[in-house]
């Protein structure tokens, strides 16, 4: 359904929206006394109804109504302070119907555009050589590589498994969340309040993640709570 032809019921106008604007236009319609609060309501009312909503025809009420509350709003204030160019009511239809007629030019641009990529998805040509300067082979040496030997060696090469890697130079965790558990019960059997900080004090980056896991485990518990007054201040935690 085009948003054209969606049914108005105002107080003043009753019909399509299409002929609602030809109204405005011909100055049979004041728009002034047209409320536009309630075509907005109207195309919502009808987008409920449907149950889904056309991007493009939406993008077609915005640009029509956008155009009218402009003109609405050039009409009702005092010529005296608007800083804009006045224009006389049948310029100002004038502006409106322009704007109209440039926004659907720039829609059938965009169905054209839309129409060629969808023609032309997943084929992608190069209309020019690849410069010099960006070949890191010359093109004679390239032509070699096309040749059936080379060709099966090097897909050949490719279906080999590749050895597997070493990680040997790899250190691997060694901190566990049951071991910072321990840490943790250990501090609160001693203090039944105590600082996240001096918890992790002097150690790395796993073992401060490892205990903030662990202090999350006794939260979920209910062996400890804690507490932090400000936006990445100090935690304090007590034990329950």
């Amino acid at each position: 359904m085009r948003v054209a032809t969606l049914d108005l019921d105002l107080e003043v106008f009753q019909g399509p929206f299409d002929l609602l604007l030809t109204l405005v236009l011909k100055e049979e319609v004041d728009l002034l006394e047209v409320d536009l609060a309630e075509v907005v309501v109207s195309y919502i009312d009808h987008l409920e109804h449907k149950g889904e909503l056309d991007l493009e025809a939406a993008t077609e009420f915005l640009v029509l109504i956008a155009a009218l509350l402009l003109l609405k709003s050039q009409l009702m204030l005092p010529r005296e302070e608007v800083e804009l160019p006045e224009l006389a009511p049948g310029e100002a239809a004038e502006e409106l119907l322009a704007r109209m007629l440039e926004y659907s030019r720039y829609r059938a641009a965009a169905g054209f555009l839309h129409q060629r990529l969808a023609a032309e998805s997943g084929f992608r040509y190069r209309s020019a050589p690849l410069p010099k300067e960006l070949r890191r082979v010359s093109l004679d040496v390239a032509a070699k590589s096309y040749e059936p030997v080379q060709l099966a060696e090097a897909l050949g090469g490719l279906l080999r498994t590749p050895p597997a890697l070493d990680l040997g130079h790899m250190a691997r965790p060694r901190v566990t969340v049951e071991m910072r558990l321990t840490h943790l019960r250990s501090i609160l059997a001693g203090s039944a309040r105590f600082s996240f900080d001096d918890a992790v004090k002097g150690a790395d980056r796993l073992t401060e993640a490892m205990t903030l896991w662990a202090l999350l485990e006794l939260y979920k518990s209910g062996e400890a709570a804690w507490q932090q007054d400000e936006n990445f201040g100090p935690i304090t935690v007590t034990g329950q």
